[in-house]
């Protein structure tokens, strides 16, 4: 079971982590367009790597599929290559968050709409069920 925590946390300093949390917010979503292009760039590298990997270890290959389509003059080769995860070129990871334009538009509406009623108060400590409300952003 649970306790509650209670705990006073002066307004000023809500204040603070939201307006920054906010900018974070906003950084973030600007310069998601140039985090998926480096990403996309770095996935088509890795894809070549894998290309490179499967053509230089070929002779090793099990399971040998092939589908001829006359109507565009393609074939088409499909084979399996018993490896170790470690002799695969690492496969680049996401290191930022895709934020979708509703759910930043969400976030940013109720962070500016706590910011605003926090500034207009005269209390100094946030309230319990204010801090709930907020805690996620924070």
């Amino acid at each position: 079971m649970s306790r509650a925590i209670t705990v006073k946390v002066a307004t000023p300093k809500v204040i603070k982590a939201l307006e920054a949390r906010l900018a974070t917010l906003e950084k973030d979503y600007t310069s998601q367009e140039a985090n998926e292009a480096k990403h996309k760039k770095e996935h088509d590298a890795w894809k070549k790597q894998i290309q490179d990997f499967a053509i230089a270890n070929i002779k090793k290959a099990e399971n040998f599929r092939t589908n001829y389509r006359s109507w565009n003059n393609q074939l088409n080769i499909d084979f399996d290559l018993t490896v170790s995860e470690k002799d695969l070129p690492k496969e680049p990871e996401k290191d930022f968050e895709v934020i979708h334009q509703h759910t930043y538009r969400e976030m940013k509406e109720d962070i500016t709409n706590a910011l605003t009623i926090l500034k207009m108060t005269d209390e100094e400590t946030v309230n319990a069920s204010t801090m709930k409300q907020i805690a996620r952003y924070l």
